[in-house]
């Protein structure tokens, strides 16, 4: 005989908040005829951009490494669309990663960043509340990558930046604004 183990897969702690909270209190704030009509989370894109691995290839190592570490997902490599010379870009040469997170694994890491890796940047005054796109998307930078508990602090090899997109289903950036609010996003007081 056998012995089957059974996995119970347990949802992330953002995204059931979200189903018996807060989806209720978005609801209540906007008044929507459907349930389908209530803003949600539906991707998250990090985005690293390496302007020097065009002089040197190994950066892009480093790049793809802390990205993977920080979302536990395989980055794309961004490569150069054209050449132009006074960057001294080639076209096809690989200038940056990107992961786009859906689902659960996308839920975990909204939470991970609003709960810890947030909180650790210094001299932290919130996020700025005016950087939406007019369709409830929010887009900010982070400056370096060491705020994340998944980075080893003594294996840096240098700084890196990137761009994190969170994409909603809002229809407008009050909506959006108020969805990422509800969802711990600090946003700085105007």
């Amino acid at each position: 005989m056998t012995v089957e183990t059974v996995e119970q897969k347990v949802a992330p702690r953002l995204k059931l908040k979200y189903r018996e909270e807060l989806a209720a209190k978005l609801h209540e704030q906007f008044g929507y005829a459907n349930v389908m009509q209530r803003p949600t989370v539906a991707k998250v894109i990090v985005n690293m951009g390496v302007g020097d691995a065009a002089r040197d290839s190994k950066l892009i190592t480093g790049a793809i490494n802390d990205l993977a570490a920080i979302t536990g997902q395989k980055p794309m490599v961004t490569k150069a669309r054209k050449s132009i010379a006074q960057f001294k870009l080639r076209e096809g040469q690989p200038i940056g990663a990107h992961v786009t997170l859906r689902g659960d694994r996308m839920w975990e890491f909204l939470d991970r960043l609003v709960s810890v890796a947030l909180p650790r940047i210094r001299d932290f005054r919130g996020l700025a509340p005016k950087q939406f796109d007019g369709r409830g998307n929010y887009t900010f930078g982070l400056n370096e990558q060491s705020m994340f508990h998944e980075i080893d602090q003594d294996k840096i090899d240098r700084v890196r930046g990137m761009d994190i997109t969170v994409v909603t289903t809002a229809n407008t950036d009050d909506e959006g604004r108020a969805l990422l609010r509800l969802l711990g996003f600090p946003f700085k007081e105007s």
